[in-house]
This record gives structure tokens, sequence and C-alpha cells, in this order.
């Protein structure tokens, strides 16, 4: 397996040469501010200790708080960590965020644990950071395998160490926590929001433009939901056991119901199944992967048919099949901005918390737009500037953006 942060250091260093970046400011990006690992004992329902292991990296600040996610998985790396944290310092200023990049995480597999061990295990990793976090300095949020539940427990957990309501030190929350509206669609919208730009752009029609989508998770499953409302053609859709095509289209909603009732997608009707590997081969338009990290490589990128890819996974393409895919002239929207839907309503939440606020669906959907198009609009005429590739357009704008604050 690649090392995602020596992935997310390529990336650095490749748009520093492109912007004739200054080697100390280089020096100090290519690492986080500050990385903290903790280990916290848990009582287990059986009376026993468990000790777990957690992470949060930090890597800059200069535009506002650290923010990102805190995920439960036994794939949780330090390297992985560092890596999101870095990716989402750049993600926070591609779309002009008051925000810096953190993230964090527990080792931990949460189907092995009660819902009373894992809220002590979410309360025990709040106690062993609240030092380092705050509305001000460090705001986490739901990743792979954390939940608004676990955030409320974590809010919670936090406020009684301060001794006061502190609901902003934490986004993604239940609505009846200080939730937003809006945050459950966020990054599947935003990456929609994506798509209408590449048809105004590159004059796609609606009902000819077909669509796959790798992964049918809440971002995957929103994309496919909305795409499909607007009139696209989703004609392919996977999880984790496999994948379902049919070049008439899918019915999402129905595929939903069929995955929550059956399992998986792969339980579909009137569709061939096929596997995650043969839907990212498809002859399709548009390729969405939405499922982890790496899936598009050296060794099949050269496969891919589809011209346009939005990643709304983390880091779905590695630098390797990046650059077959440029020369083979597919435009890949990446995913710092293409997945920033999340982080966006992430940060409405917070405002709405800081100011006591509560804005509808249609206002945050509203501000939503508002916000990715313009973004997608610069990081297209940057990338033009430059003459390379989204990517670059988009790192080149949010590497510029921390190191001008700098």
């Amino acid at each position: 397996m690649q090392d995602p942060f020596k992935n997310a250091q390529s990336q650095l260093t490749k748009v520093a040469k492109l912007i004739n970046l200054d080697s100390a400011k280089l020096e100090k990006l290519l690492l986080p501010d500050r990385f903290v690992e903790v280990s916290f004992r848990v009582r287990m329902d059986d009376g026993s200790y468990q000790t777990f292991v957690g992470y949060r990296s930090q890597h800059n600040n200069v535009l506002g708080p650290y923010k990102g996610g805190l995920r439960f998985s036994t794939y949780v790396t330090p390297e992985e960590v560092k890596a999101l944290s870095m990716w989402m310092t750049w993600k926070t200023a591609v779309v002009n965020l008051p925000f810096g990049g953190g993230k964090g995480g527990v080792k931990v597999d949460t189907k092995k644990l009660s819902e009373a061990e894992l809220e002590r295990l979410s309360r025990a990793f709040i106690r062993a950071i609240a030092d380092i976090i705050g509305p001000d300095k460090d705001v986490p949020a739901p990743d792979m395998y954390t939940n608004p539940t676990v955030m409320g427990w974590m809010v919670d957990e936090y406020s009684k160490i301060v001794g006061r309501p502190s609901p902003a030190v934490i986004t993604g929350k239940k609505i009846e926590d200080g939730g937003s509206q809006g945050r459950v669609e966020a990054t599947g919208l935003g990456g929609f929001y994506i798509l209408e730009e590449l048809a105004t752009k590159f004059k796609l029609e609606k009902d000819t433009t077909t669509i796959a989508v790798q992964g049918f998770g809440n971002v995957g499953y929103y994309f496919a939901y909305f795409a499909s409302k607007a009139g696209f053609k989703v004609v392919a859709i996977s999880d984790s056991k496999g994948a379902i095509y049919n070049p008439n289209g899918i019915d999402v909603e129905h595929v939903l119901e069929v995955k929550q009732t059956a399992g998986s997608v792969t339980n579909m009707s009137d569709v061939d199944v096929i596997s995650n590997e043969e839907l990212l081969k498809l002859d399709v338009d548009v390729l969405v992967p939405a499922a982890i990290e790496n899936v598009i490589a050296e060794t099949n990128a050269d496969k891919i048919k589809a011209k346009y890819i939005i990643e709304l996974a983390n880091g779905p393409i590695t630098p390797e099949a990046d650059s077959i895919l440029h020369a083979k002239n597919r435009i890949v929207v990446p995913d710092i901005l293409a997945n920033s839907g999340g982080v966006t309503v992430s940060y409405f939440e917070w405002y709405q918390n800081k100011h006591n606020e509560k804005w509808t669906k249609e206002e945050v959907f509203k501000k939503l737009e508002d916000t990715i198009k313009p973004a997608f609009k610069e990081v297209y005429s940057k990338a033009e500037e430059l003459n390379s590739d989204l990517r670059m357009g988009a790192y080149a704008l949010a590497v510029s953006r921390v190191t001008e604050k700098m």
C-alpha cells in the first residue's frame, strides 16, 4: 500500500515548483505544526479494560482554527492522519474558508464494540485531546465510522471539561445538538454542483451523460441521487461487495432500498453484476470514485475510459495515475475541491453555533452552491494560467492562499 503522507508531500513539492514557493515555507508545510499520539483506557462491558491508541494531526492554522474529521478504523495510521490533515489545509483554502487543516482518529474496530463501549471510547478520546481542541483552536468532525451520535457524546464530554456548553467545538452534530441542516447531503451535493459546472463548461447534455459511481455510502448516494434527479444518467453503482451496471440507467433511490434491506447493491434485479475494478473501466462520460484512496493507480489508469473524473473520495488517484490520465486528456476534478461540500457545511454549522443562528436547508444548499461553483471557476482559470491539470490548479490556488498569509 502506498504511503498517503508521502503522496501528499510529493503533491506539495510538485506544486511548490510550479508557483516558485520559497523553500523555507515549503519546508514548514511539508510537516504538520503538531502531531499528537495518545493512549487511553476504556472500560469494556465485561468489566475489563482495554487500551486504545488515537492521533490528532494539526497541519496548518494560518487561515483559522484547524479543522478535520475523526475516524474510528483499524486502518488508522499516523501517515494517513498526517496526509489527511495536509489535504484539509488545501481543501479549506481552495474554497476560501477561515480554517486550517487537521485530522484525527482511533485505531479500533467499531463492529466489535457495544454502543455503551463506543460511547466510553468516544468520551475517553476527547478527554485525551481536550487541551489541544476548542472552537477557536481545532474543530473536529465525523469521518469514517464516526457519526452525529458520536459527535454529540464528544461535545457533551468537552463541555463538561471546560464547564460550559460548547457546541462550536465539533461539527457534524445532530440537529438537536446544534448541527446544521443539509450536513448529511453536503459532500455528495457539493460533488453534484461540480458536475453541473462541468456540464456547463463542456456543454454536456444531461439525459445522455452517463455516470458511474464507485462507493455507495452517504457521499456516493447523495451525489447519485442529486445527479439522477437533475436528469443525468447514472448507469453504474458499487459498494464493497461489488458493482451493478445498466446502460439504460439505474433507479438510485431503489438501489438504496435494496442495499438497506438485502445488504448490497449487487442484490438489485435487472442489472449486470460486475466488479468494482470493472466499474472503473466502464465506457462512461463521468466516473466518480467515492469510496477509498488509491483505487486508480499506475496499473489501471490507462484503462480508464471516462472523460471526466470527480474525486469524491480522498486521494482515490495516485500521483503516477494522475500523470497517465493527464496525458490522455482526462479531466480530473481533485478531491480537495470536489468533496469540499462537507467541510463547507461544517463551517456553516460552526458559524451558526458561534453566532447562535439557525439556517434552513434551502439557505444552506444555496450558500454551498455559492461557495463551490465560484471555487471551481477559480481553480479552472488557475489551471489554464499555469497550463496544468485541475489538481495542480487547485493546489496552486490553495497553497498560494496559505503561504501569502504565512
